[in-house]
Order: structure tokens, then C-alpha cells, then sequence
């Protein structure tokens, strides 16, 4: 089995506000750093993306993937690969527990096979940047209060 990555962090939020963002994927170019572009390809009956064609720009690293999302209840979504120019394979996943009055502990498992050979000790050094900066471009989103691009029922 593959190794994995991951990392928390405590945002002073609920977990539906956090959930919410995390949903928002026409807002992901604003928070994430490495994503240029999102677009939602396919929806479940609630709403919620099922598959979505993400353009990246990880400095050396440009990929142009397409990622299958599941939702588990209302704190949890993992996502795996349907295609990619660069990764053989990457799967994750949020995990949101609250935790205290009106905060959220969100926990970011990635795991991530590049096509080009790398080190196992660079690759998870890899995984741990992008987990780091996603769940600090999170927080700061979450916490901002901006609402979300997309309106409507959920």
C-alpha cells in the first residue's frame, strides 16, 4: 500500500461553513495556490460535484486532471484520479470533526504517484507543501466570511 500524507488544522468555523468552501469549487483558483481552473463536470442529486477537471501550476509541475469526489454524510469528501498528464495516481480526502464552540478540526489525507520517477522522501515532502498550503488557504478562505460564488440549494 502506498504511503500517505496528512495534516490538520483548527478553523474557527463550523463544519458546514468549512464543508461549504470546500464545495465551492469555482472558488479554488482564489484560495489554493496551485489550482489555475476548476470546473465541475458532473453532479450528484444533491448538487455536489462528482467529477471535476482541475488545471494546475505547481511550478515544475503542470497538470491538467480530472478527480471522481465522494461525500460521505455531511464531514467528509475523498476524491481519486480519473486522468492526468503527470500522476499516475492521487487520492484524498477532508475529513471535518468540530472541535470546541464553533470550530472545526479539518484533517487533509493525500497520497500521490507522479509519472516520472522521485524519491519517496521528495514526494512526501511534496505532499506535505500542497497539504500545508491548501489547509492554510482553507482556513484563511473559511475565516474571511466571503460567501461562495455559487448560490442555490445544496
Amino acid at each position: 500500500m502506498a504511503e500517505h500524507t496528512s495534516s490538520s488544522i483548527t478553523i474557527e468555523a463550523a463544519p458546514a461553513e468549512v464543508m461549504e468552501v470546500i464545495a465551492d469549487f469555482a472558488r479554488y483558483p482564489d484560495w489554493t495556490g496551485e489550482v489555475k481552473e476548476a470546473d465541475v463536470l458532473k453532479t450528484d442529486e444533491r448538487g455536489r460535484a462528482e467529477q471535476v477537471r482541475l488545471v494546475m501550476d505547481a511550478g515544475a509541475i503542470k497538470d491538467d486532471q480530472v478527480l471522481a469526489y465522494t461525500w460521505t454524510g455531511d464531514n467528509e469528501v475523498s476524491w481519486t484520479l480519473v486522468k492526468s498528464q503527470m500522476l499516475r495516481s492521487l487520492d484524498g480526502s477532508y475529513l471535518l470533526k468540530p472541535s470546541g464552540a464553533g470550530a472545526t478540526e479539518v484533517t487533509y489525507l493525500l497520497t500521490v504517484d507522479v509519472k516520472i520517477p522521485m524519491l519517496g522522501m521528495i514526494k512526501r515532502k511534496a505532499e506535505k507543501v500542497i497539504i500545508d498550503r491548501a489547509l492554510a488557504g482553507l482556513k484563511k478562505r473559511v475565516e474571511s466570511g466571503e460567501p461562495p460564488v455559487e448560490t442555490g440549494e445544496k
